[in-house]
C-alpha cells in the first residue's frame, strides 16, 4: 500500500535536534512531517540515553549518600535493590517525558510519521512503515537529524547476550556480579558508576593513558580518585584482545602496557568506545549531500548541506555529539530554510560528565591551549576552601578559569564537583558575553554556595581571593 503527500519541511529523526526543528518550523507557520520509528519524539537521548542514564545516576548518587552519611553520625541499613521497581521507575520517567512531547507535537500540528526514510531525490523521500506499507513525501526542505549509534567491537562474540552496549545496559537486565566496562569515556564511566553502586564489581579498561581523554587532568583527578575506590580495578593503557563464551561467563584476554597478557572471566561486558553517525542507507546517493570518510555529513554555518534544500544537524554532522548542540543547530537550520540569516557560531558549547563528582567545561581547555601553543593564564579555586562544599562533605572539587593574559578575557571554564553541570551555565554565558576575569570577580555571588567558587577563582587570578591565598599580582 503506497500513499503520497507533500509538506514544507520533512525532518528525519525525532531526537532533541529533530523535534526541536519540527516544533520551531511549525511555530513559524510551516507544514511539517517528522519521520521516526518511535511512537513519540525523543530519540536516543530520551529513550535510550540522556534521560534514563541520569535517572539511574540519581539513584547511584542516593546510594552513595547513604554511605557518606555514616561519617556525619547517620547510619542506614544496607539498601535492598528491587530491580524490577527501579527499572519500572526509570521507564516511567521516559514514558512521561515522551508522552509530553507527543502532546506538544499534536498541539503544534506536526505530523508524526512512523517508519524509516530514504531519499528518492532532492525533493522526495520514501518512508517504509513495515508490513508492506510505504509513503512518499514530497518536500520543499528537509532536515537530517538521524543521530548516531554505539560503536561495536569485532573481537567480541556477536550473538552473546552477555555483551551490552549503552542501550542494553540502561535496560538493567540484571546486576552482574562482575562487569567489565570497555572504554574510559563519559558513557563508560557513567554507566559503570551506576552498576558499581548497585552492587557489581566493576573493572574499567581503557587503551589510552588516562580516563576521559581530552578533559583537563586536574578536573579528572578527583573523579579518578573516587572511582579507584568504587571500582574493583581501572586498567589504563590496556587493550581488549578477545572474549569467548564459557559456562562461567565471558573469558576475556587483555594486554597491558607492559605487553603482558592476562585472562579473566566477567559475567557481562559493557562496550562504550564511542558512537558513529547514522548516515548510511539514507539514499544520500540520490542527492548532492556529502559525507566525510567517517560518515559525518558536511554542512556550512547555516547547517545546509551541498544540496541547497537539505540541512543536517546533531550527531550526524560530527562532534561534539551533544543533545543541546543539536537543539541549537535545529533553530539555525529552520530559520535558514525560512530565508532568514542565521548561523551556528557558538563561542562555547558546554560538556558535562554526570559522574560523581560531575565534570563540566566550556570554551578552551587548558590541554587544548597547551597543545596549540596558545599563551594562557589559569586560575584555580579548590573546593577545599569552600564553606558550602564543606557543609556537603564534598571538598574535593575544583573551579578553574582560563584567560588571555594581556586582555584578561575569559577563554574557558572548568569545574569538578557535585552540581558542576548546573554551574557551568554561568561560564557559558560569560564566554558568550565576552566577559573578562574582572567581570566574574565583580559579580556578587550568594554565600555560602558552590557558585561563588567561580567568583573566587576569578579573584585568585590577581591574588585577591578571601578564602584561598595566592600572592597578589602587581598590576
Amino acid at each position: 500500500m503506497v500513499a503520497e503527500k507533500s509538506t514544507d519541511l520533512v525532518v528525519l529523526g525525532a531526537g532533541p535536534g529533530g523535534y526541536a526543528a519540527a516544533f520551531r518550523a511549525a511555530d513559524l507557520g510551516m507544514s511539517v512531517s517528522l519521520v521516526d520509528p518511535a511512537p513519540h519524539p525523543g530519540g536516543v537521548c530520551l529513550y535510550r540515553g540522556c534521560i534514563p542514564s541520569k535517572a539511574l545516576l540519581h539513584v547511584a548518587r542516593l546510594l552513595s549518600e547513604t554511605e557518606e552519611a555514616a561519617a556525619w553520625g547517620i547510619n542506614y541499613q544496607q539498601p535492598e535493590i528491587d530491580l524490577p521497581r527501579l527499572r519500572a521507575w526509570k521507564d516511567a520517567v521516559v514514558t512521561r517525558l515522551t508522552s509530553g512531547l507527543g502532546d506538544l507535537e499534536k498541539r503544534r500540528g506536526v505530523e508524526h510519521v512512523r517508519g524509516y526514510a530514504r531519499f528518492r531525490s532532492a525533493g522526495s523521500i520514501w518512508v517504509d512503515h513495515g508490513e508492506g506499507e510505504t509513503t512518499t513525501i514530497n518536500f520543499k526542505h528537509a532536515i537530517l537529524a538521524t543521530g548516531s549509534r554505539p560503536v561495536t567491537l569485532p573481537m567480541l562474540p556477536e550473538d552473546s547476550g552477555r555483551v551490552m552496549d549503552s542501550t542494553a545496559a540502561l535496560d538493567l537486565p540484571d546486576i552482574p556480579s562482575r562487569l567489565l566496562v570497555v572504554g574510559g569515556g563519559y558513557i563508560g564511566l557513567e554507566l559503570g558508576s551506576v552498576y558499581a553502586r548497585l552492587g557489581s564489581k566493576v573493572t574499567v579498561v581503557e587503551m589510552l593513558p588516562s580516563l576521559l581523554t581530552g578533559v583537563d587532568s586536574d578536573l579528572v583527578r578527583p573523579l579518578a580518585k573516587r572511582l579507584a575506590v568504587l571500582c574493583e580495578d581501572i586498567l589504563l593503557e590496556t587493550r581488549l584482545e578477545s572474549a569467548r563464551e564459557t559456562d562461567a561467563g565471558l573469558q576475556v584476554t587483555l594486554t597491558g602496557k607492559d605487553g603482558q597478557t592476562t585472562e579473566k572471566i566477567w559475567d557481562r561486558i559493557l562496550v562504550a568506545v564511542g558512537r558513529r553517525p547514522n548516515s548510511s542507507d539514507l539514499g544520500l546517493e540520490n542527492t548532492r549531500v556529502e559525507a566525510d570518510n567517517d560518515g559525518f555529513i558536511q554542512v556550512d554555518a547555516a547547517r545546509r548541506t551541498a544540496e541547497p534544500g537539505i540541512f543536517a544537524i546533531g550527531d550526524v554532522t560530527g562532534q561534539p555529539m551533544l543533545a543541546h548542540k543539536a537543539a541549537h543547530e535545529a533553530r539555525v537550520a529552520v530559520e535558514s530554510a525560512c530565508g532568514r540569516t542565521s548561523a551556528f557560531e557558538p563561542r562555547a558549547i558546554p560538556a558535562v560528565v554526570f559522574t560523581d563528582p560531575e565534570i563540566a567545561w566550556c570554551g578552551l581547555t587548558e590541554a587544548e591551549a597547551r597543545a596549540a601553543g596558545t599563551k594562557v593564564e589559569v586560575a584555580r579555586f579548590p573546593w577545599a576552601a569552600s564553606g558550602r562544599a564543606a557543609t556537603l562533605g564534598r571538598d574535593d572539587g575544583l573551579s578553574k578559569l582560563i584567560m588571555e593574559p594581556e586582555t584578561r578575557r575569559l577563554l574557558g571554564v572548568g569545574l569538578c564537583g557535585p552540581g558542576a553541570g548546573e554551574l557551568i551555565a554561568e561560564g557559558v554565558l560569560a564566554l558568550e558575553m565576552d566577559a573578562s576575569v574582572d567581570d566574574l570577580a565583580l559579580t556578587i555571588h550568594p554565600h555560602p554556595t558552590l557558585s561563588e567558587t567561580i567568583m573566587e577563582a576569578a579573584e585568585v587570578f590577581d591574588g585577591h581571593s578571601t578564602h584561598f591565598y595566592r600572592p597578589p599580582r602587581r598590576r
